[in-house]
Parts: structure tokens; sequence; C-alpha cells
């Protein structure tokens, strides 16, 4: 069963709705037995990185994903913010974050020669590694953003995807079973469901 974490940040039902569409099972839980019996786990995120990785703390279900992810190794897809809540800290805030992938979250900063404008919001395209499992290399692929910090991995090795800003933005990472995704996938079409399907079907 897929099961997206409820702990009171970001738009879980949006990600439950995209993976039935797609014909996969989905769940929303803030329940210690449901996320320990997951075949894999979702962690959206949207706001601020303190606020989210507090309110995570405070649901009491970081023992239980520690458990299930680091230990039995079931494969969990952070979901925007819920990327950047993967690394050890982020400029935004003081609070510690999982640290599940080596990095730190810091704040777009583009040159204003480029004229760029944070947030970043819209549509780029992703060019993604030749050993990222989420992606299909070759072709295409286009997702949505939405934001004012980027996440920069201490390792090329687990960068799974970038796109084009002022310079390279970390677009979504892979470490082990972990994966992040700075983009939404439930809001790119046909996109974000073929980024969603093979998190499912290539993720273990």
């Amino acid at each position: 069963m897929i099961t997206i974490v409820n702990y009171g940040v970001g738009n879980p039902g949006a990600l439950v709705n995209m993976f039935e569409f797609i014909g996969y099972d989905a769940r929303i839980t803030d329940e210690t037995p449901r996320i320990l019996d997951a075949s894999h786990l979702v962690l959206p995120g949207v706001g601020a990185f303190d606020a989210a990785m507090n309110r995570l703390r405070n649901s009491q279900l970081i023992p239980s994903l520690e458990r299930a992810v680091l230990e039995r190794k079931v494969p969990l897809l952070g979901v925007c913010l819920g990327m950047q809540l993967l690394g050890r800290r982020s400029e935004e805030g003081l609070t510690e974050g999982l640290g599940w992938v080596a990095g730190e979250t810091v704040r777009m900063q583009p040159d204003p020669a480029f004229n760029l404008k944070v947030p970043f919001m819209g549509w780029a395209d992703v060019e993604c590694a030749p050993t990222a499992r989420l992606f299909d290399a070759g072709s295409e692929q286009r997702f949505y953003f939405t934001h004012s910090y980027q996440l920069r991995c201490d390792h090329q090795s687990d960068v799974a995807a970038i796109y084009r800003f002022d310079g390279p933005v970390v677009s979504a990472v892979q470490h082990e079973n972990v994966y992040g995704v700075q983009f939404h996938p439930e809001k790119s079409h046909r996109f974000g469901m073929r980024l969603l399907s093979n998190f499912v079907e290539r993720s273990r």
C-alpha cells in the first residue's frame, strides 16, 4: 500500500488522487502501524521549513518513519518541501532536518543580471542523471515548480535531476531507497503521472 504521511502540511489528498488515477491504491495516515506496513511512503510538504519540521516531530511519526525507511528500506519520496526536509538543515530556519540525504537547503539568489524572479513558479525542463530511477532517460521531462529554496547535495551521486535557473538547481535526489523531488508531480500532468508510476515500480 502506498502511504502518504499526514502531519498537517501539504496536500496529501491530491497525491492520493493522482496515484489512484494511474491505478495504484494509496491512503493518507498519521498512524504508526500503517507507516510500518507501507510498501511505499510519500512525505509531502509546503510552506516554511521550521514549521513543517516541527509539525513532523510533534506528530511523533519520525521513529516509525526511521524504522520503515532506514531499517526496513521502504522506498520514500519527499515532495517539494518534503524533499528539503530530507537534508540536514535549511537557511530558512534553525531546526534540524531528517538528515537522510547529505545536503543543506539554501535560498535561491540569482544574479540580478539574469532578471529572474524568486520564488520560481512555473514549468521547467528537467535533465536527469543516467542512473535516476524515477525518470525515463532520453524522453522529455517537464514539471511544475514553486519554490524559493533549493537543496544542495554534498555528493553529486545523490543528484538525480536538475533544471536550469541561473545555474543548475537540484530538482530530484536519490540516495539508496530515499527519493525526493522539488517539483509537484501531482500538478505536472502526464510527466507527474509517469514519475509516480516509476516510483512505485522501480524504487525497490
